[in-house]
């Protein structure tokens, strides 16, 4: 004969049993975005969320848009640039010439001092 146990097989705090205790769900639309790789990417909104024109695609991570003939073209991703690359950029060459000059004559007089 087994005790009197009434919540025999449930945990205490486990939490609801089922949606009609949490209630009711908002009304949901499914919503397809495809992104550049082919990828049909497909969340749920409720009907009366703002719907966002694109979304990452979870497979690639490329943005999705909603029209699946022209999804949104890959963001253009710059090469990484080394710190001499950025000088360049802010220096021309006659710039250089003349700063190299300026230290190299600092440094031959520190060296003729002692």
């Amino acid at each position: 004969m087994s005790g009197g146990n009434a919540i025999r097989g449930t945990r205490v705090g486990a939490g609801p049993m089922g949606e009609s205790e949490r209630g009711e769900t908002a009304p949901r639309s499914r919503i397809p975005y495809f992104c550049a790789n082919g990828h049909v990417t497909t969340p749920s909104f409720a009907n009366e969320a703002d719907i966002p024109e694109s979304w990452d695609c979870p497979r690639c991570g490329l943005p999705a848009g909603r029209d699946g003939e022209n999804p949104p073209a890959p963001p253009r991703t710059e090469p990484y640039k080394t710190h001499l690359a950025y000088v360049k950029e802010r220096r021309s060459d006659s710039d250089g010439a003349a700063i190299l000059e300026e230290a190299l004559n600092r440094l031959r007089a520190s060296r003729e001092l002692p």
